[in-house]
């Protein structure tokens, strides 16, 4: 099979051989064939010509002096920039060649002189088809990836979506359901306590007004401990109303968490939206049998409004602090929380616990401007993320959790969120036994699409 012009466009081949003779006779054969032919005379030579120029195809002398020819296909092979180049071996007819260590430093053929110029060029051309189908091969496999790649993010942005507008549609049922039976109890509470206060003054009128109250009274009095009922009371109304109050807390967190009636670009108040999705996560946080309480140390700079879609950035917030908290728990079933010490980080964390010898179980949550974007950066002192494990992280369905612990769409959510849709940019910087910081920045102003 010979190639046409077409096909192969005049191909470079580098001919190299420390013998004159030698390469005038390969010259004047392949450039009759309609090759473009280069000539050096030792490796040496031959290595600086391929930086110059990559060849398609390199005919390289095995018996050379100072550098043979195995040498010189060795550091080709090294070389990232010429390790694809085909190399052909020749050798002498007499010559002693070591085929199979021919082969292993990378050549692909071998011919022997005297040259015959057809096999010449019919190894040669074999050489750049295959290089030709090689290139193809990877192409379509690119290509193929690429696909794969893009439906595994169409299907990420797709459960994305349905999360959301489930989560929206979910949340305001919620809120309107819980609002009203609260708004009942909390706004009654306060007529509850006047009344309370009311009915103490009148049994106190009466004890002035009868000092000496029948046996029956006193009993009943006694039975029920009034002074303490009374004492008490008020306590129970003010607890109450705490509780009441921290109900409308929480619904007012969970609307602003999901904002399912802002799905445009609004200015947002960061710390807000921080301190919202940390009032949801309250009951992870809570001391455990396990485990004291996850301090959170909120180490906030002065930031502007920032222009983003609200709901999905605290879909983020929610993903960053779980994940946070899933590592130091995770560390707490090994019997290995807060070993690390993270003071060489740039926030360290880690307060000594000194009633229990360990570090304190800490997320850490630091925001700063840095020139034209905001840079929020939520540390915790758990395990800690192996090096080998930190490139897959943002992978979609990949998870570093026990099976049926996690989805592997967290992170991958929160990239498309923050590098996608806002522009900006999403990493991790940890080690095994260190914890682990995942920081976000986005641009304080979303430039119009």
């Amino acid at each position: 099979m010979h190639l046409n012009q077409t096909n192969y466009h005049k191909k470079n081949i580098l001919v190299v051989d420390d013998t004159p003779d030698n390469l005038r006779l390969l010259s004047a054969m392949l450039t009759a064939q309609g090759f473009e032919v280069r000539k050096a005379l030792n490796g040496k030579m031959a290595l600086t010509a391929c930086q110059m120029a990559l060849p398609d195809v390199i005919l390289l002398d095995i018996n050379m002096p100072d550098m043979d020819g195995y040498q010189v296909c060795q550091q080709l092979k090294a070389d990232d920039k010429t390790s694809d180049v085909p190399v052909i071996f020749i050798s002498a007819l007499d010559d002693i060649v070591d085929k199979v260590k021919a082969f292993d430093v990378g050549g692909v053929d071998y011919i022997t002189k005297p040259f015959h110029g057809a096999e010449v060029v019919l190894r040669i051309e074999n050489q750049i088809n295959l290089r030709l189908l090689q290139v193809q091969l990877q192409e379509k496999n690119f290509l193929l990836q690429q696909a794969i790649d893009d439906l595994k993010a169409s299907q990420v942005q797709q459960i994305q979506n349905e999360k959301m507008v489930a989560l929206g549609q979910l949340v305001a049922g919620l809120a309107h359901e819980i609002n009203n039976p609260i708004s009942f109890i909390y706004g009654n509470l306060q007529y509850a306590g006047q009344y309370v206060k009311d009915l103490v003054k009148l049994i106190e009128a009466y004890q002035q007004e009868y000092p000496k109250p029948t046996p029956k009274i006193q009993q009943i009095a006694k039975d029920i401990d009034l002074n303490f009922m009374i004492k008490d009371l008020q306590n129970l109304i003010g607890a109450m109303y705490r509780g009441s109050n921290r109900i409308q807390e929480i619904v007012l967190a969970l609307q602003h968490f999901s904002r399912h009636d802002e799905a445009e670009m609004k200015r947002v108040n960061i710390h807000e939206d921080m301190e919202n999705t940390l009032v949801m996560l309250q009951h992870r946080l809570r001391e455990t049998a396990d485990r004291p309480a996850i301090v959170v140390v909120k180490d906030y700079g002065n930031l502007p409004l920032v222009s983003c879609y609200a709901s999905e950035l605290n879909q983020v917030f929610m993903h960053l602090l779980n994940n946070a908290i899933d590592a130091i728990e995770e560390g707490v079933g090994n019997g290995e929380w807060g070993v690390g010490n993270l003071s060489s980080t740039p926030y360290s964390l880690l307060p000594f616990d000194y009633a229990h010898g360990k570090p304190t179980p800490q997320i850490r949550i630091h925001t700063e401007v840095t020139l034209n974007m905001v840079k929020i950066a939520i540390a915790d002192n758990g395990l800690g993320i192996e090096e080998s494990l930190r490139s897959r992280l943002f992978d979609p369905f990949f998870t570093t959790k026990p099976v049926g612990k996690g989805s592997g769409l967290g992170l991958s959510i929160s990239y498309q969120i923050i590098v996608q849709k806002h522009r900006g940019n999403i990493s991790c910087t940890s080690s095994v036994g260190q914890g682990a910081e995942f920081a976000i920045e986005i641009p304080i102003e979303q430039s119009e699409r």
